[in-house]
């Protein structure tokens, strides 16, 4: 390792290392949440409505958080983001059991959006960093972005079998405290050794910059929409809620038992996704590739993306009744799409890093995940409304659709701006 090297590899394995520790106790909760509520009795709609303002303020957080980054520098907002996490941790651990239902939802909702605030500081600067402390012009850009999206996925996932684990062993109340202790040591063990390499930021960034006028950021931005929408459309509610169901007669013993393997499938969906949006730059052989080249694989990707999640949804409709050989085609089924899903998520981020320019990287970054918070939105409000609506096969039937039209939305990068 070169000496003019070191000090970036430093500085990105101090952001790593954060945001590792952000996106445990960010999957962690999503299944604490989840779970608890849905074992409280609560309709699918009303699971949805609680992780709304989750993605709503992510949209909103994305355009301010870039420029907040250009003003007052990237570890501000890293260090924003885990203090505010650990805000809304020690929140939630305030919940009555005896309040009402629409108390319950609004006061968790309100604890959400806050987190949602947390995670979207925490990946724009993260994310931005990585643009600014690459090595230029020898595929390190895309190895990085891809290692650190690839592994934070990989430590959410165990995330989410930590949070169902922490539930089932020491119930809602004690498993917030003791994720926020946790996170409050990571904290200033980040605030004490974060070294210096990350931009300080200006005061002549102005809001109005926020807004992408990149041709080539807004199509990627809108095809990033549809892909995430394809994902939370069944991942949010609708595989959770249904496998609880299968899983569980009611009983204690039984509830306990469908945490565990309902948070170890999500926990294996998400560290396979992470372990192969990490390894994608050598599975699409990307090294030294020109740009064009990169586009062409990404619209390849999305386009066989599009029927894993109707032949899903055919399949679940023509059974009828749940069965273990359709368990077993639904895994499959998913594992497929998460592979699928990964490559086409790797790409879209190493991409959206080449787009940007060294001057306004945290506002593309931030644009570009303001496009992804609605894609999150967009899913989790539907994966509610369907799975009440149509069950199991009109959630993986809306995947489908947002999959076909993220695939329409790639496709526009290859076309030349008007």
């Amino acid at each position: 390792m070169s000496p003019s090297r070191a000090p970036g590899r430093v500085a990105y394995t101090a952001v790593t290392a954060a945001y590792w520790a952000f996106m445990l106790s960010d999957g962690a909760l999503r299944m604490l949440v989840l779970l608890h509520f849905n074992g409280l009795g609560f309709k699918p709609v009303q699971l949805a409505w609680l992780f709304l303002l989750y993605e709503i303020a992510g949209i909103a957080t994305n355009l301010a958080a870039g420029w907040i980054a250009a003003r007052f520098g990237l570890a501000v907002t890293l260090w924003s983001g885990l203090l505010l996490q650990i805000a809304a941790l020690i929140g939630l651990a305030q919940l009555d059991p005896g309040w009402s239902i629409p108390a319950s939802v609004a006061f968790v909702m309100a604890m959400q959006g806050l987190s949602g605030v947390a995670k979207d500081l925490a990946k724009m600067s993260s994310k931005s960093a990585v643009k600014l402390l690459a090595p230029k012009g020898d595929g390190t850009l895309f190895r990085w972005v891809a290692l650190l999206t690839g592994s934070k996925n990989a430590v959410k996932g165990v995330g989410f079998f930590l949070g169902a684990a922490l539930l089932a062993l020491a119930g809602f109340k004690g498993a917030v405290w003791g994720m926020a202790a946790v996170l409050a040591v990571i904290l200033l063990a980040i605030w004490v050794f974060l070294p210096a390499g990350l931009p300080m930021g200006s005061k002549d960034a102005k809001f109005s910059s926020v807004w992408s006028k990149d041709v080539a950021v807004n199509r990627l931005s809108l095809a990033r929409m549809f892909l995430f929408g394809a994902r939370d459309v069944w991942f949010v509610v609708g595989i959770p809620v249904y496998f609880q169901a299968i899983l569980s007669d009611g009983t204690p013993d039984s509830r306990r038992f469908a945490f565990f393997l309902i948070g170890g499938f999500m926990a294996l969906w998400i560290i396979a996704y992470g372990a192969v949006q990490a390894a994608a730059p050598k599975l699409l052989a990307a090294k030294g590739k020109p740009e064009a080249e990169i586009i062409a694989k990404a619209i390849a990707w999305a386009g066989y993306l599009v029927p894993i999640p109707f032949i899903l949804a055919l399949a679940v409709w023509a059974a009828g009744t749940p069965a273990l050989w359709l368990s077993l085609l639904i895994v499959a089924g998913l594992l497929i799409f998460g592979y699928v899903f990964a490559v086409n998520s790797s790409v879209h981020s190493y991409l959206i890093l080449a787009f940007s320019k060294a001057d306004r990287v945290s506002q593309d970054v931030g644009f570009y995940y303001m496009a992804n918070a609605a894609g999150r939105l967009l899913g989790t409000m539907l994966s509610g409304v369907s799975y009440q609506i149509g069950g199991l096969p009109l959630c993986l039937g809306s995947a489908g659709a947002m999959a076909l039209l993220n695939w329409l939305a790639v496709r526009r990068l290859a076309q030349p701006p008007a």
